[in-house]
């Protein structure tokens, strides 16, 4: 025994060391040796720290006093696998640092051990599956060996040695038989016993289970292939069940497949429990099955889904026809126009062609029609016969009857389509028939002829009279309209008729002169194209409806100053006419013009024949007269003395005189200034509104030039350095002479903006033609742009035929002109006018019209181009002409 002295403490192992045996192949848990120590105050307890060879076979449990050395399991030691002899060390500390190390030897002993499985026989059962209809072989082969020697021969056998199998001295496994699922077990238990030679065996379990294939063909086991249900039924009713076996399936719960082979929208089947439900709600009154509610059906099962045996059969299923349609009809209302003169038992109208049944069965389909009411039924109306749904008429309708009691002689009938089998659907059918009234009557008028008479001088649109026809047949529209002898030379259509209030009217005027009486025919025709005629005579009303024409019509006539009172002037008459007037009914007046009453005419009434004479002396030169041409209107009135119908209207006619007064021997004077002409100045914005923006940049512009000229100015005298600048003399070396008073030119300027020349003269001095504005009076020369200005010329007076005077010129009706001033200031196309003297006191020239001027405009550049010049007022004196 070895002792291990350290840390002056002692600890002892008791019992080692020591060698000790043990069996081979011992499970975990096997106690190997048992030892104890001397002391109890251990700080490691004992331990193996090492073994030769190196092992985790053995583990050391503590059981104080004891401690055990026990197998671990891990592994399980051999005799012909692993060593046979095993060196532990073992050690342990107390806690005065004493240890002590002693070794355990474990020599392994050799047992007789029985065969072992080498595969899975060893630790479990084995199971083999066979397919039935297999052929017969090997089905398994045993391995199995002797622990001492494997090269010993070992015995197999198979028990029970009734089971159709067979095992081989080498451990081949055989069947002997095919076998057959349907009639065979379904599995074999064989126990497999392997024996070495010493006697020793060992047992392993081997399973044999026959494995069923599909080698069967489906077979339907119901009873009837025939089903019915009525139709309307909703989808998911069960129509029936589809039943079948399969004999690969014989002892276990059979997994068919179903499915309907034939194509159809209305059933479907349960694949797994072959239950045919409807799959859409059935009607058999549509098509196709309203031709054939007989549906079959092709059923087929099999059992695989895919590519396995299968089986067919047909099935019919009967759909049943229910009474669920009510009649149909393509419309429910109807309206029916009859004649007043349809005679009884006409057939207003057959409502069945209107009406189906869409149900199958003819039991179900049926129907009539009943129960007729309304307005007018049974007394007018009936079905005839009962049930045929034909309404017949029974009473009378003439539309003039009062005893008539439909409103607007329109009947409102209803009537029933029902079905005669249960349950009876119905339905109401509205029928209207309005009686259509005849045209039987012809229009009559409430006179025999009419007579109206009318005033030539009513105007179009004057109402004359009314016709007025009426016609038997109820509610009959009368027009009416004018046949013939509405028209006559020179106007056609004189009168007009109203169509639908029979109102004459004159169209246009009716003249007394051109025909007196129209004979019209006037017809009024009803709405069913039935007219009558009627004579209508209209009497035109003589009226003072014509002026007097007289000739001629103007004249200009020449008359001495010195001309005799009541002389006729000229020899000139006026000879006048009136249509509808006799030759007294004539006066004559003056409109205007005859200044101071110096003429008339004789006689002034009473006569279509009259003469212009001199009623009062001309009195030029005193003053008492001042005008030489004479503008006269005339007035011609008429009292219609022949109208047979006297009338307020008076019509008067005109005629116009121009009377020069001329000075009898009187001969040229000459004039030692040229004409004054008076010039108007009338300026007139004629710029379109649109342009505003053309005056606006030009102000702008001219404002920023005239800002930017002020600058340089300004910056020129400020900063400019001008040699020899001195302080400027306060009083001039040479006094310039005594202002004098200049008599200031005055200038007449006329302005042209945009000047439009709308007439046109003769100059009488020059013979060339002039344009004239009439309302400027700005004047060129005709075919150019320049200006009319005339030459200092002589003033003459027209000269008659006998060598005398016909009368003074008038300055104011010498064309104006346009005349260049001596002003050195005034431009060359500023106007003037220069004064006209000797001029005689008695024959002054008519007073001119005081127009504007203005003197020349110094600073022009101050005023827009667009602006009129402003001219201040002028009136010009016209000096006398001594006689």
């Amino acid at each position: 025994m070895l002792c291990l002295l350290t840390g002056g403490g002692t600890s002892l192992f008791i019992g080692l060391p020591n060698t000790t045996s043990l069996a081979e192949n011992q499970p975990a848990g096997i106690v190997v040796y048992s030892f104890s120590v001397t002391t109890t105050s251990l700080l490691i307890t004992p331990q193996i720290i090492n073994s030769n060879p190196l092992t985790s076979a053995f583990r050391i449990d503590a059981k104080p006093p004891n401690y055990l050395v026990v197998t671990t399991g891990n592994p399980v030691l051999d005799f012909e696998t692993t060593p046979s002899s095993f060196d532990i060390q073992i050690y342990l500390e107390d806690t005065t640092r004493a240890t002590d190390l002693q070794t355990l030897t474990v020599q392994l002993t050799n047992i007789n051990e029985p065969p072992v499985f080498l595969d899975n026989l060893a630790n479990q059962v084995v199971t083999v599956y066979i397919d039935e209809g297999a052929p017969s072989g090997v089905i398994y082969t045993t391995l199995a060996s002797d622990p001492e020697d494997a090269t010993s021969a070992l015995k197999f056998s198979l028990i029970p040695a009734s089971a159709p199998f067979t095992i081989s001295p080498t451990g081949v496994i055989q069947s002997t038989k095919i076998f057959d699922y349907e009639t065979d077990p379904k599995s074999y238990s064989l126990l497999v016993k392997v024996t070495d030679t010493g006697g020793l065996s060992v047992n392993g379990s081997l399973e044999v289970k026959i494995m069923n294939i599909n080698d069967e063909t489906p077979y339907f086991t119901m009873s009837t292939t025939t089903f019915t249900i009525p139709e309307e039924k909703d989808p998911g009713f069960i129509v029936g069940t589809i039943t079948a076996k399969d004999p690969d399936d014989v002892g276990f719960p059979s997994t068919l497949y179903y499915s309907i082979n034939t194509p159809n929208q209305y059933f479907s089947i349960n694949q797994l429990t072959g239950v045919i439900q409807v799959a859409k709600r059935i009607d058999v009154d549509v098509t196709p099955l309203k031709l054939n509610s007989t549906i079959t059906l092709e059923i087929k099962v099999s059992d695989l889904p895919s590519a396995g045996h299968s089986n067919l059969t047909t099935i019919t299923i009967n759909i049943q026809d229910l009474n669920d349609n009510p009649p149909t009809c393509t419309q429910y209302a109807f309206s029916q126009d009859v004649p007043e003169t349809e005679v009884n038992l006409t057939l207003i109208i057959d409502l069945r062609i209107y009406c189906t049944d869409n149900d199958v069965d003819p039991i179900n389909k049926n129907f009539n029609f009943t129960g007729i009411s309304g307005l007018g039924s049974n007394d007018r109306f009936q079905v005839i016969p009962a049930g045929s749904g034909k309404i017949v008429l029974t009473g009378d309708l003439n539309f003039e009857d009062p005893n008539n009691i439909a409103v607007g002689n329109e009947y409102s009938l209803t009537i029933e389509v029902q079905d005669t089998a249960p349950p009876n659907y119905k339905k109401t059918m509205y029928v209207y028939i309005k009686t259509v009234p005849v045209n039987e009557f012809s229009p009559v008028f409430n006179s025999s002829s009419y007579v109206f008479s009318v005033s030539e001088l009513s105007p179009p649109l004057s109402i004359i009279g009314y016709i007025y026809a009426t016609d038997k047949d109820y509610l009959d529209k009368i027009t009416y309209t004018i046949q013939s002898g509405g028209s006559t030379l020179g106007a056609t259509s004189i009168f007009w008729i109203d169509p639908n209030t029979g109102e004459l009217q004159l169209n246009n005027y009716a003249d007394y002169e051109t025909q007196k009486i129209y004979t019209l025919t006037v017809q009024a025709t009803d709405s069913g194209s039935k007219f009558s005629t009627v004579s209508v005579t209209i009497n035109i009303l003589e009226a003072n409806d014509e002026k007097p024409v007289c000739s001629p019509n103007s004249s200009t006539l020449f008359v001495p100053v010195n001309q005799a009172i009541g002389t006729n002037i000229q020899n000139f008459k006026l000879t006048c006419t009136d249509r509808d007037s006799g030759p007294t009914s004539f006066k004559y007046s003056f409109n205007s013009g005859n200044i101071n009453n110096h003429f008339a005419f004789s006689p002034s009434s009473g006569s279509n024949v009259t003469s212009l004479i001199l009623a009062i002396p001309f009195d030029y030169f005193k003053g008492g007269d001042t005008t030489w041409k004479y503008s006269m209107r005339v007035l011609i009135t008429d009292d219609n003395l022949i109208s047979s119908t006297p009338s307020m209207v008076v019509q008067t006619g005109t005629v116009s005189l121009t009377i020069n007064v001329y000075i009898p021997g009187l001969t040229t004077i000459k004039t030692t200034t040229t004409p004054r002409v008076v010039y108007v100045t009338t300026s007139k914005n004629v710029y379109s509104p649109l342009a505003w923006y053309i005056p606006f940049v030009c102000t702008v512009g001219a404002l920023l030039l005239l800002g930017l000229l002020g600058l340089l100015i300004y910056l020129l005298a400020k900063y400019c350095p001008c040699p020899g600048r001195t302080k400027p003399e306060t009083e001039p070396l040479i006094k310039p002479p005594p202002e004098k008073k200049v008599k200031q030119d005055v200038v007449w300027e006329m302005t042209k903006l945009n000047t439009v020349f709308d007439g046109e003269a003769i100059d009488p001095i020059t013979g060339s033609v002039y344009e004239y504005n009439s309302k400027s009076g700005a004047r060129r020369w005709k075919d150019t742009n320049q200006p009319v200005i005339p030459a200092p010329v002589s003033q003459q007076l027209p000269v008659n035929t006998m060598g005398q005077t016909s009368g003074p010129v008038q300055t104011s009706g010498t064309p104006n002109r346009k005349v260049k001033t001596p002003s050195s200031g005034a431009k060359a196309e500023d106007l003037t006018n220069t004064a006209v003297p000797g001029t005689p006191n008695k024959l002054q020239a008519p007073k001119e019209t005081t127009t504007n001027i203005e003197p020349e405009n110094k600073n022009p550049s101050n005023r827009s181009p667009l602006s009129p010049r402003r001219s201040p007022k002028v009136s010009p004196k016209i000096p006398k002409t001594p006689t």
